[in-house]
C-alpha cells in the first residue's frame, strides 16, 4: 500500500519504521528538513520538506495514487485540515492524531462529517490501556483475539510461584487447567518455548486462552486476578483525567497528586468523585502522609520519563505487591529501561502507533492479506496474529504435526464455530478456522507465510 505520514515526530518515525518494513510504499512529510532526511536515509523511504496542509506538497507526496493519509502532526487543527485536503486531493483513506479533550466529546461527529478513517487520541489510548491492566493487576499486557473470546495475556513469575521450575509441558496436569505458554521473555530476549521448556521466576510469560480459562490458570497459580479497589496517580496530565473518569466509572477509588494548583483546582471541578491533592508527587513524606503503602496500585504519569522511573522504583521497592505502572514517552532507552525490572511500561506514542499498523493490517486485509488482529509485544520482538482460514490456504485438513513451519513459530489457537481449540498434533486448520499464530517474525500477510519454504 501506499501510504503519506504528515508529521516526523515519535508517532510518526514509529509508523514510518513498521510500515515500511512491512513492504508498505511510504512518504513522509515535515517541515524541519533534518528530520526528514534522517528517516529517509535510516528506512530508504521518500521524503518530503514541507506542510502536509498544502495541496501542492501532497501532490508531490503523490497523494492521488495513495492509499492513506497518516496525520500525526502536533497540531490537532493542522492534522484534521491535512486530513480534509487528502479526501479533495485524493481518494485516500485518512486517520487524524486528535489529543485535546475539548475535541473528544466531539469526536464521532468529527470523523463523520470529515470522513476520516480513523480518529487516534494517545492519551485516551494509553488511558484506556491502563484502566485494562488495572482491571487484572497481574498482567503487563492484556489483548484480545475473535471479538473477546481468546485473551493473551503477559505476566511476570513472581518468586516462590508454583510456576517456577515447572516445565511448559506440566501446566495442564498440574494446574488442571489447558492454557497454551505461547512466548518466554528471559534476560531480555524472546523465546518460543516447546514442552520440555522450564519456566523459572521474573520470566515474562504469554498465555494464550479463553477469559474463563486465563481465570482459572491465575486462580490456580496463586496469581491475583481481582482488579484493584483503589489507586494513586502522580501528575494531573490530561491521561490521567482521562483514566481517573475511567477508574471511577469501574468503581475505583482515584486519587491524583499534582503541583500546579490551578491544574488542581480544575481537575477538581471536572472529577468530583476523585481525591485532588495539591503537592509534589516525588515527595516521600506526601507520599507516605497521603498512605501510598495502603493502595492496591500506583500510576507515575509525570511529564519527566527520569521521575516516573525513580517513583515507580521506589514504590516497587517499598511495596512489592503493589501493581505499578509506568508511563515512558522516550524510546531510545527500552534497553536499559528493561533491566529496571520495572511492573508495567506504557508508552503513548507506541500504543498509537499500534492502533493505526492494526488498521493498516485491516486495510491490506481487504485488498489481499487476510491478518485479521496484529498485535506486537516485547518492544516489537513478537507478533500475535489472527488470521481466516480461507479455501485456498495450502494447509487445509492437514494434521498440524506433518506442517513445515517456520522457525520461531507458534500455532497458538483455533478458533472453530466459536469454540475454542488449544492445537495438539493431530489437530487439522478447517475452513472457516480462525487461526492465532504467535511469532517473532515479522511481516506475515497470509497464513500461507507460516510455512518454511
Amino acid at each position: 500500500m501506499k501510504i503519506i505520514i504528515v508529521g516526523c515526530g515519535k508517532v510518526g518515525s514509529t509508523l514510518a519504521e513498521q510500515l515500511s518494513k512491512e513492504g508498505n510504499d511510504i512518504v513522509i512529510i515535515d517541515p524541519n528538513y533534518e528530520r526528514v532526511q534522517n528517516l529517509s536515509n535510516e528506512f530508504d523511504i521518500m521524503g518530503i520538506v514541507g506542510s502536509g496542509s498544502s495541496h501542492s506538497v501532497q501532490q508531490e507526496a503523490g497523494i492521488e495514487d495513495a492509499n492513506l493519509l497518516i496525520a500525526v502532526t502536533a497540531s490537532d487543527e493542522l492534522n484534521l485540515l491535512c486530513c480534509l485536503i487528502a479526501k479533495k486531493a485524493g481518494n485516500c483513506q485518512t486517520i487524524a492524531r486528535v489529543r485535546s479533550p475539548e475535541y473528544n466529546e466531539e469526536v464521532r461527529f468529527i470523523q463523520e462529517e470529515l470522513g476520516l478513517a480513523m480518529v487516534i487520541n494517545p492519551e485516551l489510548a494509553a488511558s484506556m490501556e491502563i484502566a485494562r491492566l488495572l482491571r487484572f493487576p497481574s498482567a503487563i499486557k492484556v489483548e484480545t483475539f475473535a471479538k473477546g473470546r481468546i485473551e493473551l495475556l503477559q505476566f511476570r513469575i513472581p518468586e516462590n510461584s508454583v510456576l517456577h521450575n515447572m516445565p511448559v509441558s506440566g501446566i495442564p496436569s498440574t494446574l488442571k487447567c489447558d492454557v497454551l505458554v505461547c512466548a518466554v521473555t528471559r534476560d531480555g530476549k524472546v523465546i518460543i518455548p516447546d514442552g520440555n521448556f522450564v519456566l523459572q521466576a521474573a520470566d515474562i510469560v504469554s498465555i494464550v486462552a479463553s477469559p474463563k480459562t486465563a481465570s482459572q490458570f491465575f486462580k490456580r497459580s496463586k496469581i491475583q486476578t481481582n482488579q484493584v479497589k483503589d489507586t494513586m496517580i502522580i501528575g494531573g496530565s490530561t491521561t490521567s483525567y482521562y483514566l481517573a473518569k475511567q477508574l471511577l466509572a469501574m468503581g475505583i477509588r482515584v486519587k491524583i497528586i499534582e503541583q500546579n494548583r490551578d491544574r488542581c483546582e480544575h481537575l477538581s471541578d471536572i472529577l468530583p468523585e476523585a481525591s485532588i491533592i495539591c503537592g509534589d508527587g516525588t515527595d516521600q513524606d506526601l507520599l507516605s502522609e497521603e498512605n501510598v503503602e495502603s493502595m492496591d496500585s500506583f500510576v507515575a504519569l509525570t511529564n519527566l520519563d527520569e521521575e516516573n522511573i525513580l517513583l515507580s522504583l521506589y514504590i516497587s521497592d517499598r511495596c512489592p505487591k503493589m501493581k505499578t505502572i509506568t508511563k515512558i514517552n522516550r524510546i531510545t532507552f527500552t534497553n536499559i529501561i528493561d533491566k529496571l525490572n520495572l511492573d508495567t511500561i506504557i508508552n503513548p506514542k507506541e500504543v498509537t502507533a499500534e492502533y493505526i499498523v492494526r488498521y493498516v493490517r485491516a486495510m491490506r486485509n481487504s485488498i489481499g492479506s487476510n491478518v485479521e488482529t496484529l498485535y506486537r509485544l516485547v518492544n516489537n520482538q513478537l507478533e500475535a496474529l489472527e488470521f481466516n482460514i480461507r479455501e485456498n490456504a495450502p494447509m487445509l485438513n492437514t494434521p498440524l504435526e506433518q506442517l513445515k513451519l517456520k522457525k520461531n513459530l507458534l500455532i497458538a489457537s483455533i478458533i472453530r464455530n466459536r469454540k475454542l481449540i488449544t492445537p495438539r498434533g493431530q489437530d487439522m486448520l478447517m475452513l472457516g478456522d480462525k487461526v492465532i499464530v504467535v511469532t517473532t517474525n515479522t511481516g506475515l500477510d497470509d497464513i500461507s507465510d507460516i510455512l518454511a519454504e
